[in-house]
């Protein structure tokens, strides 16, 4: 799980500093990489090769959008669901998040590596940390 504390002005104009958490199940990213052409890894090393923007902008979006939810007070589930996953969106917290990853690559690096869980012990093609 991946905390990340995020400061952005809303939209009454104060600025706000709040943690907002971020995780991907081994499930979770096992589905994913059912459903990318070639696996998660295969695509995380198009986007490393070809940079291309449209493609970085989509799978980013796509794993802000799989991996935000709502951490329980007692540490037992982590909520996700549309309501949620669209609250979040439609913050400035989330256009801030968004900008930061396609204005720095480390960034963007950090998140990916933090959400993706260690590899499960299927023979999954689980990408290997970004560069």
């Amino acid at each position: 799980m991946l905390k990340k504390t995020i400061t952005y002005t809303d939209f009454d104009g104060v600025q706000q500093t709040e943690d907002f958490f971020f995780n991907l199940t081994k499930a979770e990213l096992t589905e994913m990489d059912l459903c990318y052409s070639g696996g998660v890894a295969s695509m995380i090393d198009k986007i490393n090769k070809t940079k291309d923007n449209a493609i970085i902008v989509e799978v980013f979006k796509d794993l802000i959008r799989k991996a935000y939810g709502e951490k329980s007070t007692d540490g037992r589930h982590f909520m996700k669901n549309k309501e949620i996953t669209d609250s979040f969106t439609a913050t400035e917290a989330y256009s801030e998040l968004f900008m930061e990853f396609l204005s720095d690559a480390n960034a963007a690096a950090a998140f990916v590596n933090g959400v993706i869980p260690q590899a499960p012990s299927t023979k999954s093609s689980i990408p290997a940390p970004l560069n």
